[in-house]
């Protein structure tokens, strides 16, 4: 992302994203308060600086009646992937972001048409990845990124996937596809990728769930800020999840039954031919959110109703090269 903005709305994102990162960097604020025409504030103070700005986002917030819970932190439960690369092939564009809360795999996807770059990030904690640095030592096809040792598997023409550890806690890869040279080319991307985080801000937030479900991750996507769509996972242990979707296309609702939802007509669509049931509304914006999954109508619309809508997603960066 760059600086060049200097709208109110792109200050407040960014100082967000920081405090998200739990990692504030306090030469960009001073230079972005500069930038405004203000003078720079001590070192000391930046915490208030900080706490101000979350302050002014929360009243506009409330004011504007945007949550359905007058006092929801703007920078609860927003997920932030931790790394970032420097280099990709020409003509890619980043097109979906996922992440999630506890050791939720963080994913990153960049298109070009059919071709796609996806950078993933595991952690140790989690049984599946806990023992990767075993089964890289255990392969002979290995290579080195920032000089640790790293696999590759799926090596062909035109697909590869490059497994390293970035430390001790992280294990990421980098996977290539329907790309000439593959192998190369994802090396290239894993020697450029950095610990740069990104956020994912979309425009939905879990409020309220049902007994036993907790959330498991959040995702936008889309190919540009016109088509961005936000999606919500939940699930129980052992169970599919719930997904909760908002987008600008209708999710097909002919021969629904009507039930309220939000407070307004809503539809609901009972399972059948192994489709799950689902619950969908109108937003007042025009674009539809829809609730997904193995639960009684009632549930769906409790999901539905006590989900909370960000009025200020950031789609910015989707179509972009980098950010």
């Amino acid at each position: 992302m760059t600086r060049s903005e200097h709208e109110t709305e792109t200050l407040i994102r960014d100082s967000l994203d920081r405090l998200a990162a739990r990692a504030p960097d306090g030469d960009a604020v001073r230079d972005a308060l500069a930038r405004a025409g203000r003078k720079p504030r001590p070192v000391a103070r930046l915490a208030l600086v900080a706490a101000a700005v979350v302050a002014v986002v929360v009243g506009v917030v409330v004011g504007t009646q945007a949550f359905t819970t007058a006092d929801l932190d703007p920078a609860a439960g927003r997920p932030v992937l931790g790394y970032s690369p420097g280099w990709l092939p020409g003509g890619f564009t980043e097109q979906y972001r996922e992440g999630g809360p506890g050791t939720a795999p963080q994913v990153r996807r960049w298109f070009a048409g059919p071709a796609e770059i996806t950078l993933s990030a595991y952690s140790t904690a989690d049984p599946v990845w806990s023992q990767t640095a075993v089964r890289i030592a255990s392969l002979k096809d290995q290579v080195l990124v920032h000089g640790r040792v790293a696999m590759v598997t799926g090596d062909t023409a035109g697909a590869a996937l490059l497994t390293w550890l970035a430390d001790d806690d992280h294990v990421l890869t980098a996977r290539v596809a329907g790309v000439p040279d593959a192998r190369a080319v994802a090396q290239h991307v894993a020697d450029s990728v950095t610990p740069a985080p990104v956020g994912v801000r979309g425009e939905l937030r879990f409020g309220s769930l049902p007994a036993g479900l907790a959330e498991r991750s959040a995702a936008v996507r889309g190919s540009g800020p016109g088509d961005a769509s936000t999606e919500l996972t939940a699930a129980a242990p052992g169970r599919p999840a719930v997904r909760v979707t908002a987008s600008a296309g209708s999710p097909g609702v002919n021969g629904a039954a009507a039930v309220t939802v939000r407070g307004g007509p809503g539809f609901f669509v009972a399972p059948a031919n192994g489709e799950e049931a689902m619950v969908a509304v109108r937003l007042p914006s025009g674009r539809w959110l829809t609730v997904v999954g193995p639960l009684a109508e009632a549930e769906l619309v409790a999901v539905a109703d006590a989900v909370q809508l960000d009025p200020s997603p950031d789609y910015r960066w989707l179509g972009r090269a980098t950010s």
